[in-house]
């Protein structure tokens, strides 16, 4: 297993003292047999008057703060040591049923899928639907992974990445057109195209690594997104598309959820003149500290 190191500091700033409201986070790793806490840090200045932890209805961590007093700047520095133990597709056995596409879930899995295999943005004229089959063969049965692995690398070598620092989405049906988006904007696309072909799939938002002997990989020094699918023997399995991974590997899973909307790190309200804000930064590392005896 490696030893990671995440540091995720964001600040806001202001031009005098503001009042804050609450702020909730979603900075805490997911706990699991692939990637396991060993140290959790949350400093916030100023210092909330309270600080307290709930799971979401997704079992996501978040953290609630509330404030009292007025400042100028307001700082949430989070530090995250974790053993990650990297996974590939070679290692997940697919039931027997599920190696080609396409399958049915087991009657006894599908109502708690449903919601993740309905679609949730428009697409009037079929255009994600028809990009999807695509990948499905004509000259004979279309293995599972092979669909999933060929859909992955085809946004990753096809595709244009943009670092966007604005919050939201493009609907997957403007990343077609523009042929170009960020982390999310690719997740949300693949996540949808699964969707359509009857899979259940889910938005992760997270952390990336990259090694210093990697200088072909996007997405570090902030959070990174991808998705999961839900296939039968193997279970969720990841799926980056930005980076062409299929595989937990180098990727630190923080929260799952239904909808990208649902997986923001930072929100949380101020009051004060809206010119009062100055701006915001965000500083991301991810670190290698090396491998774990175990």
């Amino acid at each position: 297993m490696q030893l990671l190191t995440v540091r995720h500091v964001t600040t806001y700033r202001y031009r005098r003292p503001v009042s804050f409201g609450e702020h909730r986070m979603m900075l805490r790793p997911r706990d699991s047999y692939d990637q396991r806490l060993i140290e959790v840090r949350l400093d916030i200045t100023p210092q909330p008057v309270a600080l307290h932890w709930v799971h979401d209805v997704f079992g996501n961590c978040v953290a609630i703060a509330r404030f009292s007093e007025t400042a100028q700047e307001l700082r949430f520095d989070s530090t995250i040591r974790l053993d990650h133990s990297p996974t590939n597709a070679l290692d997940f056995e697919l039931e027997d049923y599920a190696r080609i596409y396409p399958f049915t879930y087991p009657a006894d899995e599908s109502p708690d899928l449903l919601r993740l295999i309905e679609r949730l943005y428009l697409d009037p004229d079929r255009v994600v639907d028809r990009w999807a089959r695509q990948f499905l063969r004509n000259d004979g049965p279309t293995g599972t992974l092979e669909l999933l692995g060929t859909m992955t690398r085809a946004i990753n070598t096809q595709f244009v990445y943009l670092r966007r620092e604005e919050p939201g989405t493009q609907d997957p049906v403007s990343t077609l057109e523009m042929g170009k988006g960020s982390c999310r904007d690719f997740a949300l696309l693949m996540m949808e195209a699964a969707r359509s072909l009857g899979l259940a799939a889910r938005f992760v938002s997270g952390y990336l690594y990259v090694p210093a002997s990697d200088g072909r990989r996007v997405g570090g020094g902030a959070t990174h997104a991808w998705l999961e699918i839900y296939l039968p023997g193997a279970g969720w399995m990841e799926f980056d598309p930005t980076n062409g991974i299929i595989g937990n590997r180098d990727l630190i899973r923080v929260a799952v959820v239904r909808d990208p909307r649902q997986a923001v790190p930072l929100t949380g309200t101020w009051t004060g003149d809206p010119s009062d804000l100055i701006g915001m930064d965000v500083e991301v590392s991810v670190n290698s500290n090396g491998h774990s005896p175990g």
